[in-house]
């Protein structure tokens, strides 16, 4: 019963072939018939042969080819070239973006495995007001504060994979209450209020600089390499990628389907939760909200860098420019004088946009029909 994103799978390895069979002719050769599939074989998706290595470069190195026009255009555009390049605001474009970096990385890995979690943006901002109500209400150190959070997180990301993986449950829906009644603790504790006093070292960590760039920079970039490396260099990636592009056909060659989408649930909330413990840091505590100005933003930048790079696969790199793209984007419509609801109608058109596009390149990518 769970419900699979409009994700692209991973491709499966190709079949091999009888001796003397040519690879573009199955069963050309001597031996079995290989022109179909003997039961519960799987079927490799036929690649889009028409494709010249300059159009498959083309199309994964779209949306950073993209990125670079319109970070030239707003660098000579007189509205916004004043402003646009100076530190000050690459600075503040780069350091709001790490935690909706995180996030987006958090909602990376359950889509890796076919499902949904909406409620990684209210994980983050639950994190934050347990991590800030730890040292402001209960005088805890900073370094437990954080754990506080972060353990919170891993739990709820727990309960999202036991409702989902373990139970059956519709991962739309599970996950999208989940956020719903974390939004009502957030309220019913904070009242609706801020949450202010956090330790001053802890608040001077997320607001100061290294090389010019804020902290939270480099440590949201260690994170996301991590990231990179479970999903492309580790058994465990390899399996989740498999996972999410067919999972009964996982199943039949014996892997944890189960016990690999409950980890990615929370993992997923660890690094949610890790993202709140930055936006604490970065805000100086925390803000009674339901997380929403983060998920949609991350939605955008997972399907967006679906798009690149690895075309048609959900990937790293890929929704690390994803956000780069939308924050550039807005950045500059904002230094131009756009009003302030362009960053909501182009983060939707955007989403909108890249779910097509990710959905085209899932169909090509698998040989299905449009």
């Amino acid at each position: 019963m769970n419900t699979s994103p409009s994700s692209p799978p991973v491709s499966q390895a190709e079949p091999s072939h009888a001796p003397g069979a040519s690879p573009g002719r199955p069963g050309a050769g001597r031996g079995a018939d290989r022109s179909r599939p003997a039961d519960g074989e799987a079927v490799a998706p036929t690649p889009d042969r028409r494709r010249t290595p300059m159009g498959q470069h083309l199309e994964r190195f779209a949306l950073p080819l993209l990125l670079l026009v319109i970070i030239v255009f707003f660098a000579v555009f007189p509205a916004s070239s004043g402003v646009f390049l100076s530190g000050a605001n690459i600075g503040v474009v780069l350091g709001n973006q790490a935690v909706v970096t995180l996030v987006a990385v958090a909602l990376l890995l359950p889509l890796v495995a076919g499902h949904f979690d909406f409620s990684v943006g209210s994980i983050a901002v639950f994190s934050s007001v347990v991590t800030a109500a730890g040292m402001a209400h209960f005088n805890l150190p900073w370094w437990v504060a954080c754990l506080t959070g972060i353990a919170g997180g891993a739990v709820i990301g727990a309960v999202n994979g036991v409702l989902v993986a373990r139970f059956g449950m519709n991962a739309f829906v599970s996950t999208l209450g989940m956020s719903t009644l974390l939004a009502g603790l957030i309220q019913w504790y904070t009242g609706g209020l801020a949450i202010i006093g956090v330790d001053p070292g802890f608040a001077a960590f997320g607001s100061s600089n290294w090389l010019g760039l804020p902290r939270v920079v480099f440590v949201v970039t260690v994170i996301v390499l991590g990231v990179w490396y479970l999903l492309t260099h580790t058994p465990f990636g390899r399996a989740l990628y498999a996972i999410g592009s067919n999972a009964r056909s996982a199943a039949l060659v014996g892997l944890p389907a189960t016990r690999h989408a409950m980890t990615a649930f929370i993992l997923s909330g660890v690094l949610a939760s890790l993202a709140g413990v930055l936006l604490a840091a970065r805000t100086g505590g925390a803000n009674a909200d339901n997380g929403t100005y983060l998920l949609f933003p991350a939605l955008t930048a997972v399907f967006l860098g679906a798009t690149a790079i690895l075309p048609g696969r959900f990937n790293v790199f890929g929704t690390v420019l994803g956000v780069l793209f939308v924050a550039v984007s807005v950045s500059g419509l904002t230094l131009s004088g756009a009003q302030n609801w362009v960053d909501q109608v182009f983060n939707g058109a955007a989403l909108l946009v890249a779910v097509g596009l990710s959905s085209y390149l899932r169909r090509r990518r698998t040989g299905g029909g449009t």
